[in-house]
């Protein structure tokens, strides 16, 4: 029940923009000059659910995990540098979900490439779970 109303409560605000967007376009008086508002336009992205490798337990030495991790960090800033990484970062909590990654590609081919960077999965500390995610164009990543 509660992932019902969270989802409610994720799209009632798309659902809003798309109604005023549709609205203002429809009692427009435009002239010509004036610059109209972008449109309304849905982009995919590609959503990444980070999880506890197949491997974690394996590596217990603290020197080989450190180094694991700041491989991982620099991937993540690399990736972002580069425009492909737009929003990263772990859950606070101890499940099996252990952070996200949002990508900014054009297919989940190149997603998976991506991730084979990843110091923290090559090494089977981390796992992952890939899902095609559709938002506002510019609504929420710029």
């Amino acid at each position: 029940m509660k992932v019902k109303y969270l989802l409610i409560i994720a799209y009632l605000p798309l659902a809003l923009l798309a109604q005023t967007n549709k609205k203002s376009s429809s009692n427009s008086t435009h002239k010509p000059g004036e610059t109209k508002a972008p449109a309304y336009e849905m982009k995919q992205y590609f959503f990444v659910m980070l999880t506890k490798g197949s491997r974690r337990g394996e590596i217990t030495d603290t020197v080989v995990l450190n180094k694991i991790q700041e491989g991982h960090m620099q991937n993540i800033t690399s990736l972002a540098a580069q425009g492909k990484l737009i929003v990263a970062g772990p859950f606070g909590d101890e499940s099996d979900w252990r952070g996200i990654f949002i990508f900014d590609v054009p297919t989940k081919e190149e997603v998976e490439t991506q991730l084979k960077t990843d110091p923290a999965i090559a090494a089977g500390r981390l796992g992952y779970e890939i899902h095609p995610w559709w938002t506002a164009k510019n609504s929420v990543f710029k």
